[in-house]
Parts: C-alpha cells; structure tokens; sequence
C-alpha cells in the first residue's frame, strides 16, 4: 500500500481536509499504484454514503440555438455557423432552432425516472439565461409533480445564468436543486469558453444557494486540462461553492466542434479523477455522467469502486445513454442499494 496515498486517506476518514500539495502528491502516487486510491476512495464513499447510490435522470427543456461557445458543445450555434476553421462541418443538424419541451412531456418524462429508481429530475435548457417562458415552464412543471404520487422525486433546475429574484421563484415552485457546472479551472475556463466568465458561474450558484435551493456542480473532464486544472476545480467547489452534488462529465468528442478530435483519457485515469474528488469532496454526491458509457467502456462499474455515490441513467442532451435496466443489473450485481 503506497504510504502517501494510505496517510491520506486516513486523515480524510479522521475528518481532515485534503490540500493542493497533498493532492498533487496522492496523484503522482496513483500513477504508480492506482489501485490504492481505489481502495481509499472507496473506504471514503462507505463511510458517508454505505451501500446507497443514487441516481438521477435529465430531459432537456430546451435544446439547440445557444449563443454561447462553449467549445465541447454540440449546441451553439458558434459551430452550426462554420466556427474557427479547425472545425471541418456543423454538428448536430436540426439545432439551429430551439426545441422546447411543454409541462407534459416533463411529467411524463419525470414519472418515468421516477419508476427506474431516479430521486432527482433536471430539467436542462440551453442559452446564457432563460426567459420569463422559460422560468414560468419550469415551475409550472414543479407545482404539478408537488402534488403528484411521483413527488418524492426531487426536480432540479438548470437554466443557465439566473438572478436572485428568479432563484426565489423557482424554489418557491418546489425547485429543489439548481445545477450549473463550474466545469473546469478558473485558469482553464478561458480557453474553452469567452461569451461568460468563470465568475458569472459563480454568481449563479450564490443566488442558488441564497434562494433555499442545493447546489449541484462539477466539470467535463477530457478537454485538455492537467492535473493542476483538476484539483483546482475540486478546491473551488469545496472551498467556495460547497455543493451538494458533483456531476462528473467526461468529454464525448462531437463532430463540428473544436474539440472533435481531442484525445480520449484512459479508462483507468477517468478513475482517477473520480476518486482524487471523492477523497477532497467526501460528504458531496459524487454522480458521474455524460460520457461515462464511451469513456468508461467495460470499467463502468468501478466507478463505485473509485469512489462515486451516484450515476446518471437514461438519455443526455444530445447523446443517448445505455438502457437503464441494465445499470440496475449493474448496481445489483454490485451488491449496492438503489436509494429512495
């Protein structure tokens, strides 16, 4: 057992605090031994979350025509218009337009996650900020399932760039989380974004937190980020945001975008990064998501093992998931409990 890695994990189990430089060192250790942060990353997930994972599903509320560039995203319209000239032919044909989904399709959509075991529903729409339509769907929608036999699902908002005032409104809708990935370091955010900045991110999650809601964020993992990059993000979700879900993504290169041709990460260094923000987040619910399924491949299930409390099941925006009975078989065979 590498002595850094299991020094560590001790002080983290003891109720310590993981720092930058004990970060980097547990990382250079994983190189050696990755097996051994396994280990700890899963002791840590034991001892805050036992036998239970939870899980969460997404439609999207609205689709297509976002004027953000956000480079990994099949959605902007920065690339459906021809792009930087690295960019060889628009992604996604038929999201030049927004495609909205009504209140009944959200339900339906909700009560079906509900009966595949899922606690959480996120609604998901595209663009900087949503409009008083979108706002006014959105709650519509989270009165109804209030009132309806699924409502112990939980619905969670993610609309983009939102003001206090509409926080309020959507809490007071029975909004119970707002979702909006921090998704890299502050040092990294530049290069893969320039429409916003990392600190409108962040003034988001405040009015969030402020209006009663959790707080759910995390990153995309693949778009050419170090190590340094990684941690960082981890730190500034710990020590400013404090989340109380962490969506991990790992990038599904998407034809028509910047980063069409980025080098996919190794299955076992996806791992890695599960577990350094299992052991620097250890009472967050760590869930992985969009891209696990390529990435991941026949490893999909040592995502636990590494350290994650949850997954997302179903279809993702613009990709489609694997089917969700058998991530159930999946979580069975684990000897893991579905939580409720």
């Amino acid at each position: 057992m590498d002595h850094v890695i299991a020094q560590w994990g001790r002080v983290i189990l003891g109720g310590g605090a993981l720092d930058r430089e004990g970060a980097l060192d547990i990382v250079a250790a994983a190189r050696r031994t990755p097996h051994d942060l396994f280990y700890w990353a899963n002791r840590v997930r034991q001892a805050h979350f036992g036998n239970g994972v939870r899980l969460c599903s997404i439609i999207a509320g609205k689709l297509g025509a976002c004027a953000e560039d956000c480079k990994w995203c099949a959605q902007s319209l920065a690339w459906m218009k021809g792009g930087p000239q690295n960019v060889s032919h628009p992604p996604r044909q038929g999201l030049e337009k927004p495609q909205c989904a009504g209140v009944e399709e959200i339900l339906s959509a909700t009560s079906q996650a509900a009966t595949r075991g899922a606690t959480c529903m996120g609604i998901v729409n595209s663009g900087r900020r949503p409009g008083p339509r979108d706002i006014e769907t959105v709650t519509a929608a989270a009165r109804s399932i209030s009132s309806r036999p699924e409502a112990s699902i939980r619905i969670s908002a993610s609309l983009g760039e939102i003001t206090e005032d509409q926080a309020r409104q959507l809490a007071s809708a029975g909004v119970h989380r707002y979702h909006h990935n921090l998704e890299t370091s502050r040092r990294m955010f530049g290069q893969m974004v320039s429409t916003h900045s990392y600190d409108d991110r962040l003034a988001t999650l405040v009015a969030a937190r402020s209006a009663g809601m959790s707080v759910c964020s995390g990153g995309i993992f693949g778009i050419g980020e170090n190590w340094e990059d990684r941690i960082d993000l981890a730190l500034t979700l710990r020590d400013q945001v404090r989340p109380d879900t962490v969506p991990i993504n790992f990038l599904s290169p998407i034809p028509g975008t910047p980063l069409e041709n980025a080098p996919p990460l190794e299955p076992m260094e996806l791992l890695t990064i599960v577990a350094m923000f299992r052991l620097i987040l250890p009472r967050c619910d760590i869930k992985v998501a969009g891209g696990r399924q390529a990435n991941l491949r026949d490893l999909q299930s040592w995502m636990f093992y590494a350290g994650a409390s949850g997954c997302m099941v179903g279809n993702y925006l613009t990709t489609s998931g694997r089917e969700v009975e058998q991530d159930l078989q999946m979580i069975r065979d684990l000897g893991l409990d579905v939580m409720q």
